[in-house]
């Protein structure tokens, strides 16, 4: 079967926080994610989840892709393949909320690689990621 996409679900999210464990990253809470958690999708093929990632809609054109994450077991040639299906549908679905440009975060050799054969401007210069929690 073919790589699919589809929107993320409310069982997806308990999988999504082990992802991120198993890759040593802090898994983020729902209440942090767009719609609860509920604004991504879901790459799989056959019954195998294979990659997910969040779109953060703005009142301003700009569109937001962060927390992309995919399944650490999954070891198919067509990894790749499905962080391109991701991050393309995510673009679509920004594409149509009316957003006109795409922003996204990342540090992952292999998914900046990605986004570069898919277009994105990556900086030669690094930037920092700056937070604070406010509450």
């Amino acid at each position: 079967m073919d790589l699919c996409v589809r929107a993320l679900v409310e069982s997806d999210l308990d999988i999504l926080h082990e992802w991120w464990k198993a890759w040593s990253w802090p898994p983020v809470t729902n209440d942090l994610l767009p719609l609860n958690g509920l604004g991504g999708l879901m790459v799989y093929k056959d019954e195998t989840l294979i990659a997910a990632g969040f779109l953060y809609l703005t009142n301003s054109k700009v569109g937001w892709i962060e927390w992309i994450v995919s399944n650490p077991k999954y070891r198919e040639d067509d990894r790749k393949l499905s962080l391109e299906l991701l991050i393309s549908s995510l673009e679509n679905v920004a594409k149509n909320q009316g957003c006109t440009i795409i922003l996204s975060i990342g540090r992952n050799k292999g998914l900046l690689s990605v986004h570069k054969s898919l277009g994105y401007t990556i900086d030669d210069n690094p930037s920092f990621e700056i937070t604070k929690k406010i509450n």
